[in-house]
């Protein structure tokens, strides 16, 4: 292994390093409590290290929501493609996303609530985003005929995230979730 070889290794386990660092306190105290201060006392290396990887908390923010982003496209795939048919499919994404945002709060939070500094919705969104968007959109196409593929995918991912944050916000009971669930779903299969 080459002296360059071996930097690259050590910088990309240094923001490995970072990512779950940042993850970590997020999970434990939310995101006031990630500061870059605050990371580099954790990972042991010094805020110009960190800023050698990331500009700031932003940037962070931006890679721990990619991060995200691919952990939720992996679990969306499995249950999709696991489907025995299309509204199965659609009624298994939409609980693994339910699931996925009810399991890691502060994760889903920075993937789809807070500002970050990520292309969303255009063809330079990174391949996590875009794999976690598409997942959706397979599972909407056997019920979009003629509208607009995209447009309807939109819609359902919206009507998913409203759910969520309005029950978690307690704007809706708790209790009638799977049923509102249901319907969202139910209204798009038929």
């Amino acid at each position: 292994m080459s002296i360059q070889e071996r930097r690259e290794r050590e910088r990309a386990e240094r923001e490995r390093l970072i990512v779950t660092a940042a993850r970590e306190l997020t999970e434990a105290e939310g995101w006031d409590a990630v500061t870059t201060r605050r990371l580099a006392t954790e990972i042991e290396y010094s805020q110009p290290v960190l800023y050698s990887h990331f500009k700031g908390k932003g940037a962070i923010m931006a890679a721990v929501a990619v991060e995200g982003c691919a952990e939720i496209a992996v679990e969306m795939r499995a249950v999709r493609t696991s489907a025995t048919d299309p509204r199965q499919a659609l009624a298994d994404i939409g609980a693994a996303y339910v699931a996925f945002a009810e399991r890691r709060p502060a994760l889903y939070d920075v993937m789809f609530t807070h500002i970050v500094e990520l292309p969303f919705a255009t063809p330079e969104a990174p391949p996590a985003l875009q794999a976690a968007f598409g997942e959706i959109r397979e599972a909407v196409r056997p019920f979009a005929g003629d509208d607009n593929l995209k447009a309807l995918t939109e819609t359902f991912w919206s009507g998913l995230h409203g759910l969520i944050t309005l029950m978690r916000n307690g704007r809706l009971r708790r209790e009638d979730h799977e049923r509102r669930l249901a319907i969202l779903i139910g209204r798009f299969s038929n």
